[in-house]
């Protein structure tokens, strides 16, 4: 497959809350991605197992030979998508993840756009979103946006965070938030705008007029990253990656898989 290059998008200035309807509100909001992922963490550790965990169970809902995945960052289920589809369009807001990416992938057409400003009339069999409803001013008119992008039959996956996670839950018990919806120093750094919890991702699901046809969660985590880096095995945090889907409510992540209703 011939090598393509990363197609750059130039529109109208974005006309949602996420930019505030200016060309340097837009401007802003690129710098903010750019800065984010310059020094990203969803790459190190145990937080790159949950992305590859998070795209086996993804793959249980593949669906079709067409695929846009949206926020692939350092590309992590990538990997796993390029070789499952025929044709992958990877939308990325950080011009360095995106360079970054048509090197690694380069019989995936790389899109450097903001989720906001992308346009296409292609139609897609699969539509995966790992950890992008969290980071997004408007989650719900993404979803709606990313509802128009589907083919008949076609299927979202997405994954966020869970506040209700035990080790979110422990923090509360000790003082370290205030609440289990509080931010926490990693929801800061990765600028995240706002902590799900199972209820709050499937209600925005369903607002965007999509209908839910799987829920649940992975990663059964009761300690900080630091805390499993310094100790953990391999062996253990595989185990607790499994053990999540069998607690969802309280497990690290949470996901739903859906489609036009």
């Amino acid at each position: 497959m011939a090598t393509l290059a990363v197609t750059t998008y130039a529109r109208a200035p974005l006309t949602t809350p996420a930019a505030g309807g200016s060309t340097t509100e837009a401007a802003s909001e690129r710098e903010r991605v750019d800065r984010i992922a310059s020094d990203s963490w969803y790459a190190r550790g145990p937080n790159a197992a949950a992305v590859r965990y998070s795209a086996e169970v993804f793959a249980r809902h593949w669906h079709g030979s067409s695929c846009l995945e949206l926020g692939p960052a350092e590309g992590l289920m990538t990997e796993n998508l390029a070789g499952v589809f025929s044709h992958l369009v990877a939308v990325e807001g950080s011009a360095a993840f995106c360079a970054s990416l048509a090197e690694r992938f380069p019989g995936v057409r790389v899109v450097h756009s903001l989720f906001e400003e992308f346009e296409t009339d292609e139609r897609f069999d699969t539509i995966a979103m790992g950890h992008v409803l969290e980071h997004v001013a408007e989650p719900r008119e993404l979803l709606r946006r990313a509802r128009g992008w589907l083919a008949p039959g076609g299927t979202i996956v997405a994954a966020v965070p869970n506040a209700l996670s035990l080790h979110r839950q422990a923090a509360v018990d000790m003082g370290l938030l205030e609440s289990e919806h509080s931010f926490n120093e990693a929801d800061l750094h990765h600028g995240h705008r706002r902590i799900y919890d199972p209820v709050s991702l499937r209600a925005d699901v369903r607002a965007a007029g999509l209908s839910i046809r799987a829920s649940g969660g992975f990663w059964l985590k009761p300690v900080s990253n630091d805390q499993i880096e310094a100790s953990w095995t391999p062996q253990m945090l595989a185990a607790f990656m499994r053990l999540g889907e069998r607690y969802p409510d309280i497990a690290a992540e949470a996901y739903v898989v859906a489609q036009a209703e």
